[in-house]
This record gives structure tokens, sequence and C-alpha cells, in this order.
């Protein structure tokens, strides 16, 4: 049973940086994507970045891309987003997600209907 717990949410001035960790239980040798999304209030779920099993670019939705930086540790089984260069309205609350599919990255990024999901991490930037 695949199992996400997310940590590393917090509080932080506009411009300054977070580390959320995502540490995952219970992946075997199948294809998958894992990612990050957030939710604020009033407003729908939004993809993040994402990454796929094997490889080794990874995918940014426009609003984070050259802020946010998804990278995992196979060894330790965690996940993580580097969150640098903070705006208010990046506060959510920050989930990390995995599902079982082929198709590589693009098939991570292009439906996020995702399987498995983490408890989630509240984010809150001030300006």
């Amino acid at each position: 049973q695949v199992q996400l717990v997310e940590s590393g949410g917090g509080s932080a001035q506009a411009g300054g940086s977070l580390k959320l960790s995502c540490a995952a239980s219970g992946f075997g040798a199948d294809s998958r994507c894992m990612g990050w999304f957030r939710q604020a209030p009033g407003k729908e779920r939004e993809g993040l970045a994402f990454l796929y099993t094997g490889g080794f670019v990874p995918y940014y939705a426009d609003p984070v891309k050259g802020r946010f930086t998804i990278w995992q540790d196979t060894i330790k089984n965690e996940l993580y987003l580097q969150m640098d260069r903070l705006k208010p309205e990046d506060t959510a609350m920050y989930y990390c997600a995995a599902d079982f599919r082929r198709g590589g990255i693009h098939a991570c990024w292009m439906n996020n209907d995702y399987k498995y999901w983490g408890q989630g991490t509240q984010v809150t930037v001030s300006s």
C-alpha cells in the first residue's frame, strides 16, 4: 500500500525559501509519476512539479518555473520540493502525490487525477 507523508511547511516572508519533504512507502518497480500540488481556499488544485520513474528531467508549471525545484532520493524513498523566491500567492496547502502510469513525464503532468495523496502541509507567505 502506497503511503505519502508531507512535512516542511510553515511561514516565510516574500522572497524567502522553504523546503518540503514527502516520505513515501509502498512503491515497487512499477513505472510511476510523482508530483507536488497545491490548493488555496476558493481556488482549484494546481499541479506544480512532476517527476517520472527513471527520468531525469522534471516538468514545472509556469507559475513556479525557475523558483521551485523537485527531486527525489530513491534510497530514502523521499520526494522534495525546494521553494525559493516565495511570493504571497504561493500561500496554499501543498500535497505530494503519486500514480502508476506509463508514457514518461508527459503522462505525469497532463492528467492530475493522481491515485495516491499525502495529507498536506500548509505554506504561508507574507508580504
